[in-house]
């Protein structure tokens, strides 16, 4: 069976690899692991989301599909008052998340979770994701379909995907949603895309 890094479990021996990350003029040290998307490493999409926007100033946030943490240990540690959710399937990958966060100082305020965990009247200013593209389409559709509505009203979702991988097509279907959703950059093949809830 081929594994990926949206496996619950991955079976493949567990290493710990320690990745630096500069992040909106500062650098994050973490530790990132086998069987977790973009091991030892800031994926180019991640890095191509933080050159290409600027810290946010929001209070609550989404980390969705949050890997070891990167995306949301960035905003914790960039918005002083900033509570940061981060969900994902992977076990090992919410493990690396939560103590990169201690590591960090910011575990009070980053939680990494199960989906299953997140209390159903638990909502979001923001939603930050690398989405997992590669789990299909359907797939895709059904777990923004998920989340999106906890955006509070006015809230936006800030989502960076390959241009190759459908991100013009994934534009237009967010506002077919009802989340008007625009372009906000383009680089190295990626698209930033920020859709937003009426």
């Amino acid at each position: 069976m081929v594994e990926h890094y949206f496996s619950a479990d991955p079976s493949v021996p567990f290493r710990r690899v320690p990745v630096r990350a500069r992040v909106w003029d500062r650098d994050l040290d973490l530790v990132s692991g086998s069987g977790v998307f973009a091991q030892g490493r800031l994926d180019v999409g991640t890095a191509v989301l933080f050159r290409e926007t600027e810290p946010p100033s929001a209070a609550r946030y989404l980390d969705l599909g949050c890997g070891y943490g990167v995306i949301g240990l960035a905003l914790a540690t960039a918005v002083d008052d900033a509570q940061v959710r981060g969900v994902d399937v992977n076990e090992r990958a919410l493990l690396l998340a939560t103590e990169n966060a201690a590591a960090l100082g910011v575990g009070d305020r980053f939680r990494a979770t199960l989906s299953d965990a997140v209390p159903p009247d638990e909502a979001y200013d923001e939603i930050w994701s690398n989405p997992p593209i590669r789990i299909g389409k359907d797939a895709l559709h059904e777990l923004l379909l998920t989340w999106l509505p906890r955006l509070v009203t006015g809230g936006r979702a800030v989502l960076v995907v390959g241009k190759n991988l459908g991100a013009d097509s994934l534009q237009r279907w967010l506002g077919e949603q009802g989340y008007p959703t625009e372009r906000l950059a383009s680089a190295k093949g990626f698209r930033v895309l920020e859709a937003r809830r009426p």
